[in-house]
């Protein structure tokens, strides 16, 4: 992301305050605080006039202040990493914001794939994609937590992002869905077989219970499908993810394939708390 690549930026606006002050006052002592202020920010005008990030650059550093930097460039990594995690919390704070404006949307739809107690007290919903490597590694994790969690509701979002091949097999699995197929062993089907996943792996899948394949194909084309699949690109650019799988939980989106332990901790924490996280 574009935005975490302004560590001097962001070390200059550090300067300005304590670290700037310790170094002028170290070695100009008859300098206060607000004099300080002063000489940063004149450094941070040329001409009297505000710098834009794209005019923001080394040689502007006061030549003290460079120095102190690169002879100790460890607080480049510290000012970086304390960014960072700013944005984390922003974008975590937008998130939840996200998610509570598409509440229906993310847990209560009567078109979503629901596995385990359709009345759980926690609903885990997994955003994936059928040619994903990390949803296919991730598998096992979801059977565990469906065997050991009497209690957990999950939601499937067909996710469609890497091909077209997986857009078409999205397709067929819903269709599938929509007839009553058991999805879990379709799921399970597609994510153990070898090879890419196509519109062809799914209609073997789905062939395997019975279904037709010429009435999956014709189905699988319906407006009905484009519009879940569509709802799930909107719910993926209003939380702010663009991989998978991605979980939401509670009121976190929480990308990637964390491991089954980290989700069970997540999910004791929002039963204990309401929480994800919680305190102490």
């Amino acid at each position: 992301m574009s935005r975490l690549t302004l560590p001097l930026v962001a070390v200059i606006a550090a300067l300005a305050g304590g670290l700037a002050t310790s170094i002028y006052t170290q070695t100009e002592p008859g300098l206060d605080a607000t004099e300080v202020r002063a000489i940063v920010s004149d450094m941070l005008t040329e001409n009297d006039a505000p710098m834009s990030v794209a005019e923001v650059d080394a040689a502007t550093l006061h030549p003290m202040i460079e120095s102190y930097l690169i002879s100790n460039p460890r607080i480049l990594e510290r000012v970086s990493a304390a960014l960072q995690t700013e944005i984390r919390k922003e974008d975590a704070v937008k998130a939840r914001t996200a998610i509570a404006s598409m509440q229906d949307q993310i847990y209560n739809n009567p078109d979503e794939i629901v596995l385990g107690n359709p009345d759980g007290d926690v609903t885990l919903v997994e955003m994936f994609d059928y040619n994903c490597s990390y949803c296919r590694s991730a598998m096992p994790d979801m059977a565990e937590l469906l065997d050991s969690d009497p209690n957990l509701k999950i939601i499937l979002k067909e996710f469609p992002i890497l091909s077209q091949e997986s857009v078409e097999a999205a397709r067929i699995a819903l269709a599938a869905h929509k007839a009553g197929i058991d999805y879990w062993t379709f799921h399970s089907t597609l994510f153990t077989s070898r090879g890419k996943i196509t519109k062809e792996s799914a209609l073997d899948a789905a062939e395997a219970q019975g279904l037709s394949r010429v009435s999956l194909e014709l189905d699988a084309q319906s407006e009905e499908i484009n519009e879940i699949i569509q709802r799930s690109y909107e719910i993926a650019q209003a939380v702010g993810t663009t991989g998978t799988p991605t979980y939401i939980l509670g009121d976190e989106v929480i990308p990637g394939a964390i491991g089954l332990e980290a989700l069970k901790e997540r999910i004791a924490n929002l039963r204990a708390c309401g929480s994800t996280i919680c305190d102490g």
